[in-house]
């Protein structure tokens, strides 16, 4: 079992939110991470992958275009995502930047997808997916390891 992490990243703050998703999916025994920018995504990682966690900082409300090119590339896959598990993680630079509209952006992809969408678990903040303004603090990296673990554990329960 597999979950990909992917991100796209220019400051190094949805980098940092990815790896520590990536700390919260390897809690779970039997499913392998794989964290990549968007850029080395391909196909293959998303057929291959029963979980997909995707990150984008804040544009103009929205995911990145790179984000964005991934799924209009690979939409011919998209019967094979069918079922898997997805979630979305983001970061802005302002308190009012637009995080919810940009994780409901990544998702709304994952819907259309045909994808198995959920937000961060009720012990983090129980809402849409993991955000950050600037650099995750402690608490935001805590809320994205449980995000990590909570699609991981979904993933296993879904393929076992």
């Amino acid at each position: 079992m597999q979950v990909l992490i992917m991100y796209h990243s220019r400051s190094g703050k949805t980098k940092r939110l990815a790896e520590e998703i990536g700390k919260g999916v390897l809690e779970i025994e039997g499913v392998n991470c794989i964290i990549k920018p968007v850029q080395d995504v391909t196909k293959d990682d998303f057929i291959a992958s029963d979980g997909l966690i995707a990150g984008s900082p804040v544009y103009f409300g929205s995911m990145a275009a790179e984000m964005k090119a991934v799924f209009d590339n690979f939409v011919g896959i998209r019967r094979q995502m069918e079922d898997k598990i997805g979630a979305a993680f983001t970061t802005s630079g302002d308190l009012t930047g637009g995080k919810e509209t940009t994780i409901f952006s990544i998702l709304q992809a994952m819907l259309i997808y045909g994808m198995i969408v959920v937000g961060d678990p009720l012990d983090a903040t129980g809402h849409y997916g993991v955000a950050s303004t600037g650099m995750p603090d402690e608490k935001t990296l805590q809320n994205a390891r449980k995000l990590g673990k909570r699609v991981a554990s979904l993933v296993k329960k879904m393929k076992g």
